[in-house]
């Protein structure tokens, strides 16, 4: 499912920027999509969880946690658990791993989904599905707002939703058009390059 978001929006906003980017997946873009600007202004945040949680009751998913990894994804899940109405808790980097909140727990065979601003490689949250998993939780699917992974199944055979699927150009360092035109680049994100 996609829908409920549009670039223009987004563009609108400032959450979509051109320029020459280093993603957080170690990969380089003309597009940088920061879904923070979008989601700084409370009723555009709260419509967008409206707008997720609408999406994982359509597809017949019913969580009973929703799980964010830290930094990207901590609005957007935190509002798609009020717009559902279900306990949040959130996952961090600590000493270069993902690891669930101190204080946080995860009964086994909880239903859990887990959302997230945008995917790309989906590095962030294969690793918070793996850290569920590991503790017993049964996790049923993905939310994001912005799937520009190129999948529309990112995380098959998990089911997954996003508000906006887009297809922007992505390369590796050596193959970067923009380095070999000599367009500086920005480091923007909160994970570490790896």
């Amino acid at each position: 499912m996609t829908g409920g978001l549009t670039l223009e929006e987004l563009t609108a906003c400032g959450a979509h920027q051109r320029g020459h980017f280093l993603l957080s997946s170690g990969l380089h873009s003309a597009d940088y999509l920061q879904c923070a600007v979008y989601l700084a202004h409370p009723r555009r945040a709260a419509r967008a969880g409206q707008l997720l949680a609408e999406a994982l009751s359509d597809a017949g998913l019913d969580p009973e946690i929703v799980v964010a990894p830290a930094m990207g994804g901590l609005i957007i899940g935190h509002e798609t658990a009020r717009a559902l109405d279900r306990p949040f808790i959130f996952t961090e980097r600590a000493e270069g791993a993902m690891v669930l909140r101190r204080g946080f727990g995860i009964e086994p065979g909880q239903r859990v989904v887990v959302v997230e601003d945008v995917v790309t490689t989906g590095r962030s949250t294969r690793e918070v599905i793996e850290i569920l998993t590991g503790l017993g939780a049964d996790v049923i699917g993905v939310a994001s707002m912005i799937n520009r992974s190129g999948d529309p199944q990112p995380f098959s055979p998990l089911p997954s939703c996003a508000l906006l699927d887009v297809d922007f150009p992505i390369w590796i360092a050596v193959n970067c058009r923009l380095c070999r035109d000599g367009v500086p680049i920005a480091k923007p994100g909160s994970r570490p390059i790896t």
